[in-house]
């Protein structure tokens, strides 16, 4: 029988404040007056504050799916292969499930399913079902694959791709997909936002990096492995962003004032994640890692309560997210023949509020998380419930 690994708090705590920062994002998508018609990021219309509210969600998806991977190393110490391997497939499986069922009615709103919305859920479940099968080979086919999916899947952005046929289908939902909508007949559709080989790559570095959190490893060495490899990914990005000729399929562009070229700068691709937009997450992630080890405080202890239950928090902000759209959809005084709208019920293109509201309804909602948290992470810690491992 195998026995309970006991929980990492500076991986819970860095996993609370990349949940928190992520519901920013979503209460921008819902509620701001621009989220459907412009580009936050698009240095030529943007604000410093519109800009920099959705650039540093950037940080979110990524350093959540490697921490999905290191986790996944974690819970699989004193377990028999064969039961980890299992686990990884089924909990991969119900991932994507959660995706298309839960997930999209949380986002959309749309009993009828009309959009199927594939994001970061959809992208962790096949890559839990890759690592299932990658590590029945050894550690090093783990890394290896991690290695080459991160660091080489943006040389695809180089040669020319078929633009039509299943072949185009194929390359889009494994590797490239940027807002990809295929249609399942003329009333249903389905938008692949995450394709999943370049996050199943961060998701095999992650599972790579656990083995610096194995028991007998060393603390410091660890510390300095994290600072040294989030220094190293720093200096990537510095160096391939100001070269301008890989890492990222959307080449810097050149702007007449500063603060536009540093947007520019910034603005790495997230659909599919270049390696750049890994380099610029990821490694300040790292060197979180090794800062928060040591940080004990009433903050962390906060985010610590937010990152011990991930989808719990994960599923609920969008449900209560949508159910405020809901209410002030109406009391704005809304007609009931603007309700049905693509992505969003409830979320017409010319809806919304600046961004100052944006922020207090952000932090409503990520308060109103906080006892529900605390509830289901005592649950979780009380009870054994074989559904529990899925939630």
């Amino acid at each position: 029988m195998s026995t309970p690994v006991e929980r990492i708090q500076s991986i819970d705590i860095l996993r609370g404040i990349v949940m928190v920062i992520m519901a920013l994002d979503h209460t921008r998508d819902f509620f701001h007056i621009t989220a459907m018609t412009a580009d936050p990021l698009d240095p030529s219309i943007t604000t410093p504050a519109l800009f920099f509210t959705r650039w540093i969600t950037h940080f979110c998806a990524p350093i959540f799916v490697f921490l999905s991977g290191l986790s996944a190393y974690l819970a699989a110490q004193n377990k028999a292969d064969n039961i980890t391997n299992s686990h990884l497939f089924k909990r991969g499986l119900w991932l994507v499930f959660a995706e298309i069922v839960i997930v999209t009615l949380g986002l959309t709103y749309n009993p009828f399913y009309n959009f199927i919305i594939l994001q970061v859920i959809w992208a962790i479940g096949w890559s839990m079902i890759l690592l299932s099968i990658i590590r029945r080979f050894s550690y090093k086919a783990v890394l290896l694959t991690g290695v080459v999916l991160v660091f080489g899947h943006d040389i695809i952005s180089l040669f020319p791709l078929p633009q039509t046929g299943f072949f185009a289908i194929v390359m889009k939902v494994f590797f490239t997909a940027s807002g990809t909508v295929l249609a399942l007949n003329s009333t249903h559709l389905i938008g692949v936002f995450y394709a999943i080989l370049p996050w199943t790559g961060i998701m095999f570095l992650g599972y790579a990096c656990g083995a610096w959190y194995h028991k007998n490893y060393d603390p410091v060495k660890r510390r300095k492995n994290l600072i040294t490899s989030g220094l190293s990914l720093i200096m990537l990005l510095i160096l391939l962003r100001s070269t301008n000729i890989y890492g990222d399929p959307s080449l810097r562009k050149v702007y007449p004032t500063l603060i536009q070229n540093l947007f520019s700068f910034l603005n790495t691709s997230k659909y599919p994640p270049a390696l750049l937009y890994f380099c610029m997450t990821t490694g300040p992630g790292l060197i979180a890692l090794s800062v928060l080890e040591k940080a004990k405080n009433t903050f962390t202890g906060i985010m610590t309560n937010y990152g011990a239950v991930p989808f719990f928090y994960y599923i609920l902000h969008f449900y209560i997210l949508h159910l405020l759209l809901v209410i002030v959809f109406f009391i704005s005084g809304r007609h009931t023949n603007e309700i049905v709208s693509i992505p969003f019920w409830f979320r017409p293109a010319n809806f919304g509020f600046s961004l100052p509201i944006v922020y207090f309804i952000w932090i409503l909602v990520v308060l109103s998380l906080y006892k529900p948290c605390i509830w289901f992470k005592q649950y979780k810690t009380n009870h054994s419930q074989w559904w529990l491992k899925f939630i």
